[in-house]
């Protein structure tokens, strides 16, 4: 013997719950994200490290570095361009990138880290989230 229950129109749908003023108030943390790039790996660590001791300093949470996937570029070249066809050299351009998360950037952080100077061959892109 089976039994079958009816649901009425708000057991299907249950209430929501209403924001507070505050939560309407309280505006979305912002955050910033350092992707670091560098043709040696000794190089872009040391700015890493720089950057995140930078930013816990003045008091703002950093997750990070991490290390992302190193692009790799090849190329090959013939050693000689008339006798030895089959003599190639190859070469290869490995770029190495870190990534620091700053959550709860203040502004004497986001200062900071502008007047930083950083190794020489270190690319740094910022971007606010």
């Amino acid at each position: 013997m089976t039994t079958k229950s009816t649901k009425t129109a708000s057991d299907k749908n249950p209430p929501t719950k209403k924001a507070t003023k505050a939560e309407k108030a309280a505006p979305a943390l912002p955050k910033v994200r350092i992707i670091v790039k560098s043709y040696d790996y000794n190089v872009i660590d040391e700015a890493a490290r720089s950057i995140v001791e930078t930013a816990e300093r003045n008091g703002s949470l950093v997750s990070g570095p991490v290390p992302l996937p190193t692009k790799i570029k090849k190329y090959t070249v013939n050693r000689s361009f008339f006798v030895h066809k089959d003599a190639r050299d190859q070469y290869e351009i490995r770029t190495h990138k870190r990534l620091v998360d700053i959550k709860e950037p203040t502004p004497k952080t986001i200062e900071s880290l502008e007047n930083l100077s950083l190794p020489a061959g270190v690319d740094v892109e910022i971007k606010m989230m």
